[in-house]
């Protein structure tokens, strides 16, 4: 699947007229694909760079219900989220995995500990499951060494579930491809087709891959706007005015020799009392979120300065005795949520809830959260289907049995599961490589599974391998540059790049990590 060339392939027969078109390739977008697919429609998704570039590469990397939206009064969306999260742990394991939180208390926090208590008691009902318990300071101190020398009190565990977002993005898509759905990188909707009393009736792609010039009108019964913090350009084109708020959330990435954590670690800021997470992540810890307002999307959004120094003031509280500072920092991304805009003076206020609109035949879908994708999924197909037909009963095509599987004996019970979770089926390809299938040095990803992204997962650029296939970039220092030769002669061949083509390439990638995901 999207083997070399799939491109090529797809853009041959665009033409042909479509049930719908999804316009965005993040979460949202691959769960709509999947869905309509499922229902027996003729499914087109289109994105305008690689496939979840935006939003869905950039998350705190969190499946979670959002136990500060209980805060907010947001009941529903928690209960919602909640439930998504047990089903995306059974049927996504090893991709999607429970994560332990110790959610620490401190002195001059605003919020007391029995309210926190009262708080994922609900959180725990709303999933059907009581899985959290009261830590005194020497018990969550044990539990996290790291947090010795601080000030907590004491505090909570509780449980939520974390993932690779992008490697989400690329299964869901990858399925829905498989039950009969065509997803295409590099095509942007350049423009609404209409029809002669103003209905959208399909759009104008142009193809915005390095080098490429082609165009191609695409019609169909229904559009879905599904582009996330870019929904509002597209509903200009209707003359809609702007309805979503663009809030940047910025990560600090850290070697985990350098911040130890057994799991994840939530406190409150000292600056503003915002929830703020330490996380361990495919072997490196991640300091997280940040919600500040952002402007214009015409460049890749980066770490300011200020949110910088507000995420290293929390580690200062939580792990004084790491001493961490920014010369510690390998790595840093920020991702744009959209989020309906209301006006409210701080952006930690405004809901995560999702909205749908239907404007002169355009159905938009935006905000929401990751882990509520097929739940917005299935809203917006529902929200379709007057224009859309009937839908077909549901369906789904199970992944071939993998029992039996020759496992070389460098892979450990986690790595197997690690890898059956991001692959399913197509892990035969990661261990049939017996020569590749060890670690990438820093990394717990491995030389078979960087070969496999570049031979057939819609590699287009060096910055769709590495930031997003296999994320060398947010794991290994200097963007995992110091191993391109490496790199490179393993997967040239299966990108069939030239010389110049490669180093036009590498000098992209280097550029593009030195702007947005440097330390």
């Amino acid at each position: 699947m999207w083997l070399k060339g799939f491109r090529d392939e797809i853009w041959s027969r665009l033409d042909q007229p479509w049930d719908l078109v999804v316009v965005g390739g993040g979460i949202t977008g691959a769960g709509i694909l999947g869905e309509a697919a499922r229902h027996g429609k003729k499914v087109l998704l289109v994105e305008a760079q690689d496939f979840s570039s935006g939003t869905s590469s950039r998350s705190t990397k969190l499946v979670h219900g959002g136990l500060r939206y209980l805060r907010q009064g947001e009941f529903l969306l928690t209960r919602k989220s909640v439930r998504e999260r047990e089903r995306l742990m059974q049927e996504g394991a090893g991709l999607v995995n429970a994560l332990g939180f110790s959610l620490g208390v401190f002195p001059g926090d605003q919020m007391p500990k029995w309210m926190y208590g009262v708080g994922l008691a609900m959180y725990d009902a709303l999933a059907g499951k009581w899985a959290h318990e009261a830590q005194s300071r020497d018990e969550i101190i044990t539990r996290v060494p790291s947090l010795d020398g601080s000030k907590v009190e004491g505090g909570y565990r509780y449980f939520d579930a974390q993932t690779d977002d992008s490697r989400l993005v690329l299964r869901v898509l990858r399925e829905a491809v498989k039950q009969g759905g065509t997803a295409i990188n590099y095509a942007r909707a350049d423009k609404l087709l209409r029809t002669a009393d103003g209905r959208v009736r399909g759009v104008v792609l142009r193809d915005t891959a390095p080098g490429a010039s082609r165009t191609a009108e695409v019609e169909a019964k229904v559009v879905i706007n599904a582009t996330g913090a870019w929904a509002d350009e597209l509903r200009a084109e209707l003359g809609q005015d702007k309805r979503l708020r663009r809030i940047r959330g910025s990560h600090l990435t850290f070697e985990h020799r350098r911040l130890p954590l057994p799991e994840a670690v939530s406190l409150l800021h000292p600056r503003d009392q915002r929830a703020v997470f330490a996380i361990p992540w495919e072997g490196v810890t991640i300091l997280g979120t940040t919600d500040v307002d952002h402007g214009a999307l015409d460049e890749e959004p980066s770490i300011s300065d200020a949110e910088r120094e507000y995420l290293l003031e929390a580690a200062q509280k939580a792990f004084p005795a790491a001493e961490i500072t920014e010369k510690d920092v390998i790595s840093s991304w920020s991702g744009v949520r959209p989020v309906i805009d209301t006006g409210k003076s701080d952006p930690s206020k405004e809901s995560r809830e999702h909205a749908i609109w239907k404007e002169d035949g355009l159905l938009t879908i935006t905000g929401g959260k990751l882990t509520t994708f097929a739940v917005m999924a299935r809203d917006a197909l529902g929200a379709a289907e007057e224009d859309l037909g009937g839908l077909q009963a549901r369906t789904r095509v199970l992944e071939p049995n993998v029992d039996g599987i020759d496992w070389p004996r460098s892979l450990n019970d986690d790595d197997r599961l690690r890898l059956l979770g991001r692959f399913g089926a197509e892990v035969l390809d990661i261990t049939a490589d017996r020569e590749r299938c060890h670690r990438i040095p820093g990394s717990i990803a491995l030389w078979s599974e960087l070969r496999h992204a570049a031979r057939a997962e819609g590699v287009v650029t060096l910055s769709d391998l590495l930031l997003r296939r296999v994320r060398l970039g947010l794991l290994l220092p200097n963007g995992g540059l110091d191993l391109v030769t490496d790199i490179r002669a393993l997967v040239q061949p299966e990108l069939g790049w030239d010389d110049t083509k490669w180093d036009a390439e590498l000098a992209n990638y280097r550029e593009t990590w030195k702007k947005a995901y440097s330390a």
